[in-house]
């Protein structure tokens, strides 16, 4: 098992020092951000204290448009084998190209184009060393080659992968990136957590926001942990969590306009319909399509249903089939911002229930251990639960 005071923790630390004080001398003028380490750019970008106005209005950059629209891409999802992992990886980019394309080729298009979860990698059963070799980085030849492809077309490109990151050594992450119209990265979504003790003999191991929340917050500040990017085609959330109200009614309050939710292998369609209808905001799902020659996976497992919702939880569009499909809405951001506030909650009410709460698996797991693989992950979650 891994120890969190070995030597090469301390490294861990210490290059974590180094990110921020890097990030802290470009701030003062002293080093230009270009040259600042990807860990020490992103400390810059949303790092520090929580920024969430307490009046009912929330944090926005201007808008480029008074109106966008909203392309939900339903593809397929086609898991990398492992000793294939180059040509594989490689067929599922152009895919994923391909679609982008086709969203552009006889259709509106879109200002956002939002795939899901795993387009590039899938999911299987790897261990954690297959999913390192074959997980993508951010930048990497993947997110340069969507970026041509949000720059042609001048969209904003979202997506999920399996992502590895030097800045996390030896840490599986779940990340959703998103890419703007110049083709440069505009933020990346770490998963907030993954839900623990449900699946029969094995765990997730990826590390989420949740498993080694301190370092995370001493990396990128407070305010990382439930980021909302500001765009200006309208404040944009990402999740691919289900059956969490809290963490989308969170979302809501720090200014989230447009919250995309990806799943790949099924979701409860009435979780997303009550993410919007509560919080009155846009809310998007994006699910795999039938997916053939996906290894270990029946063809529609867990297919279709990609949808777009009204603030009041009303449906704008839905794919009417489980084949691939885009599914696409016009979102009137600029009337819905004139308008909209935070969500209305009687906190007073509640604050002591939930400062009294305690999870049964409490955070930073994933800072001491890194599971093997989902077996290993079981074994070493079994004694970890506070509850009864």
């Amino acid at each position: 098992m891994n120890n969190p005071e070995a030597p090469g923790n301390e490294t861990i630390r210490n290059r974590r020092r180094f990110l921020q004080a890097t990030a802290l001398a470009s701030t003062a003028g002293l080093l230009p951000a270009a040259l600042l380490p990807s860990g020490a750019r992103a400390a810059m970008g949303r790092g520090g204290p929580l920024e969430m106005p307490n009046d009912g209005t929330y944090k926005v950059v201007p808008l480029r448009k008074s109106a966008i629209r909203l392309g939900v891409v339903q593809s397929r999802v086609r898991s990398v084998r492992y000793d294939q992992r180059k040509k594989d990886l490689a067929a599922n980019l152009a895919h994923m190209i391909e679609m982008i394309d086709n969203a552009f080729h006889f259709s509106a298009g879109a200002d956002i184009l939002f795939f899901h979860e795993f387009p590039l990698t899938g999911f299987n059963t790897w261990t954690r060393a297959e999913l390192l070799d074959l997980s993508i980085e951010i930048p990497g030849a993947e997110t340069q080659a969507i970026g041509r492809k949000a720059k042609e077309y001048g969209c904003y490109i979202v997506f999920g992968s399996y992502v590895r990151d030097r800045d996390w050594p030896n840490h599986v992450l779940s990340i959703t990136t998103i890419i703007g119209p110049d083709g440069n990265i505009v933020d990346k979504h770490w998963k907030a957590r993954n839900i623990k003790g449900v699946f029969p003999g094995v765990e997730l191991f990826t590390t989420t926001i949740y498993d080694a929340m301190d370092e995370y917050v001493e990396m990128y500040g407070a305010d990382a942990l439930l980021p909302v990017t500001r765009t200006p085609y309208g404040n944009i959330a990402t999740s691919s969590v289900q059956r969490e109200p809290e963490l989308f009614r969170a979302f809501a309050m720090k200014g989230a306009e447009i919250i995309l939710r990806t799943a790949t292998g099924g979701f409860p369609p009435w979780d997303i319909q009550a993410t919007a209808g509560y919080n009155q905001v846009y809310v998007a799902v994006c699910n795999n399509a039938v997916s053939p020659d996906n290894p270990g996976f029946y063809e529609d497992a867990g297919s279709g249903g990609s949808a777009i919702y009204d603030p009041r939880g009303e449906i704008l569009a839905e794919a009417n089939t489980k084949f691939e499909t885009l599914v696409s809405a016009q979102i009137p951001i600029e009337q819905f911002r004139a308008r909209h506030r935070q969500p209305i909650v009687h906190m007073e009410l509640y604050r002591d229930v939930f400062n009294t709460y305690q999870n049964a698996y409490g955070p930073n797991l994933f800072s001491a251990y890194q599971p093997t693989d989902l077996q290993d992950a079981k074994r070493y979650l079994n004694d970890k639960s506070r509850w009864k």
